[in-house]
């Protein structure tokens, strides 16, 4: 079955909405997918931006830090122009500044990572830097005073360099390390913290650091090294739980948990059941990888042990990966260990099966491929395409897979899009389009669905050092010009359009839900005219016809808007005809008219298809002339 998928929208005609289903075969249009949700957001939900430490503190080496792998990473000139993140937005000197464009977005909640290396240089507590703590202290105090809650992740892909010379993530001491680190942090700042992230976006650790080699340390071992950091970061986690669950959360009361990433991944094929099979493997493979043995069982998903094992058969020459395993005892430790299911999430993926062969790598042990639909808005950056609908798909798979047993909060720890470093920086409507359908998504996924979702942050609150992309990819709500030294900040349109939202809570009173093209927003009843009795227009049953007339303005009185479905089981010619004849009896009625996706059956030959997307074309036309007249009677009256 073939998706050909015609988007038009008219607004301003009159009374109802007009959704026309071509077959049986339909489940879910692409209209109703994206229809927006006008609705308000809980009285209490957390409204946040984010930032991360190695890309805005700068201070590299001040006030005793320790080096870092990405210092290590900018300084042999990896980076983008051979970009550094020496100074980067400078804010180890600018806590006031940061704290005052945190006051002016609205925003109640801040999210932050800390360096561990300016905690403790060498990894160690007995390296503790006290000057390096008393930043973080500046900046808590300065964060709670104006009334934003400081949420902090220990970890955000800054490793020390000197637990990075012995090994780092594939070490297993590490995980004791990390207990020792955490636990610090819990004891000095968590009379102010109420909420941690352990880890933030892991999955790019164990992938892009130690698989692929992109990022720092630039390790390429998807065999081996890939597996056993997340093995330990997974236990490292755990231990952090545990250490504040045993020794901290009776005397603060907070909540400690971790944030993973994960793209939405849909089927490319719906109609055949291996690529929706590849398509649940591409998760298992990104986000079951951790979110499996905390949340479900505290071991690795059956499929991915599956996966792994029979790749070990089928190349017994070659093997393409290794994956570790707990211990009973571990299971148990990990299992439960988290207060709340933080998640990062950017973009989707059409995904289908194929034979990954050898491969070391998600795709080829997992025997998926991964693709964009080419009518997803494209972003600055070669992975993030704009496709909101999968947020809200994700939400729902993450509270039916993960959080049955655990009622746990889901807070969405990180949501954003990068745009070019040239041009003009400020009016960055396609951020702003990006972040308003993105939140609406998460809003339908907690008032249609009933997800408990708590947290939307937007990433993130200014430009910083994106890593292998330095400075030439910016995400940030406020625009930093890295060409002065003193590094000042912007506010960018997002940044106005972010505070609008908070400032009213979403996106329209408690009572409204359904956007209408006159304003107004109202709730939503379906029905299916019966006004062609033979299926075509040679028959017009009038009695059937007025009933839909009384029954639209009873609606319409009630403030009920109307969506009439006409669903046709004809030939594709038959089809157009009962269309236009459907217009012309309701013309007035319309107020906004969206064709829905045209599914066509291998049974039309590719001469048909051409007739058929003619046919359309022509209907659109005549639609538009019928329109105009319209509005023009209305304007007379």
């Amino acid at each position: 079955m073939q998706d050909v998928r015609v988007r038009w929208e008219v607004v301003l005609i009159k009374k109802c909405t007009c959704i026309f289903v071509w077959d049986e075969f339909e489940t879910q249009t692409t209209i109703e997918r994206d229809l927006f949700l006008k609705e308000s957001f809980p009285a209490d939900f957390q409204w946040a931006t984010s930032s991360e430490s190695f890309k805005v503190e700068g201070g590299w080496a001040e006030g005793g830090k320790g080096e870092t792998i990405w210092d290590r990473f900018g300084h042999k000139g990896l980076a983008f122009a051979n970009q550094t993140a020496d100074l980067a937005c400078d804010s180890f000197h600018k806590v006031d500044y940061d704290v005052y464009l945190l006051r002016g977005l609205n925003v109640n909640t801040y999210q932050f990572s800390i360096s561990w290396a300016r905690i403790f240089p060498s990894g160690h507590r007995n390296s503790q830097s006290e000057q390096g703590a008393l930043y973080y202290d500046k900046l808590i105090n300065a964060l709670i005073e104006s009334g934003v809650q400081p949420v902090v992740t220990l970890y955000h892909w800054d490793l020390p360099q000197a637990l990075q010379d012995y090994g780092g993530w594939t070490n297993t001491s590490i995980v004791e390390a990390f207990k020792d680190y955490a636990d610090f942090c819990f004891s000095r700042f968590g009379d102010r913290v109420k909420t941690w992230n352990t880890f933030s976006s892991p999955w790019v650790v164990s992938h892009a650091g130690y698989g692929t080699g992109e990022h720092p340390p630039g390790v390429k071992d998807y065999v081996v090294a890939s597996y056993q950091v997340t093995h330990n970061i997974i236990k490292s986690h755990t231990e952090a739980w545990h250490v504040y669950n045993d020794k901290h959360r009776t005397k603060q009361g907070g909540k400690v948990g971790i944030a993973l990433n994960s793209d939405w991944a849909e089927p490319r094929n719906v109609s055949r059941p291996e690529d929706m099979a590849a398509a649940d493997r591409y998760l298992q493979f990104m986000l079951g990888w951790f979110a499996h043995p905390i949340f479900v069982d505290g071991d690795y998903p059956a499929t991915l042990k599956t996966q792994v094992e029979e790749k070990r058969k089928e190349c017994p020459h070659s093997e393409p990966a290794r994956l570790p395993a707990f211990t009973p005892e571990e299971k148990k430790r990990i299992l439960g260990a988290a207060d709340f299911f933080g998640l990062n999430h950017y973009t989707s993926r059409l995904v289908n099966s194929s034979d990954g062969g050898c491969t070391p790598g998600p795709q080829g042990v997992g025997d998926f491929q991964a693709h964009v639909d080419p009518s997803w808005s494209s972003t600055a950056s070669d992975w993030i395409y704009s496709a909101p609908w999968g947020l809200r798909r994700l939400l729902k798979y993450i509270s039916t897979e993960y959080l049955k047993g655990t009622k746990v909060p889901i807070y969405i720890t990180g949501n954003g899009m990068p745009t070019e470093h040239s041009g003009d920086p400020f009016n960055d409507t396609s951020r702003i389009l990006y972040m308003e359908s993105y939140m609406n998504e998460a809003l339908k996924a907690m008032h249609l669905d009933g997800v408990n979702v708590q947290r939307f942050t937007v990433q993130s609150l200014m430009d910083g050092f994106e890593g292998p992309q330095g400075y030439s990819q910016q995400f940030g709500l406020h625009h930093v010009d890295f060409d002065l030294p003193d590094r000042p900040r912007t506010p960018k349109q997002s940044a106005y359009f972010y505070s609008q939202i908070i400032e009213k809570n979403g996106f329209a009173s408690k009572k409204q839900m359904f956007n209408s093209p006159e304003g107004q927003n109202v709730r939503s009843n379906r029905f299916s005219p019966m006004v062609l009795p033979d299926g075509t227009t040679k028959q017009i049953n009038e009695a059937g016809l007025n009933y839909y007339h009384r029954l639209v303005d009873a609606l319409l009185a009630a403030n009920i808007q109307p969506h009439v479905k006409l669903k046709f089981f004809l030939t594709a010619s038959q089809k157009m005809l009962a269309v236009e004849k459907c217009i012309q009896l309701l013309d007035l009625y319309c107020c906004f008219v969206a064709f829905r996706s045209l599914f066509i059956t291998g049974t039309f030959h590719k001469r048909c298809k051409i007739l058929r997307a003619g046919r359309m074309k022509r209907l659109l036309t005549n639609f538009g002339i019928m329109l105009t007249s319209s509005l023009a009677v209305l304007a007379t009256k």
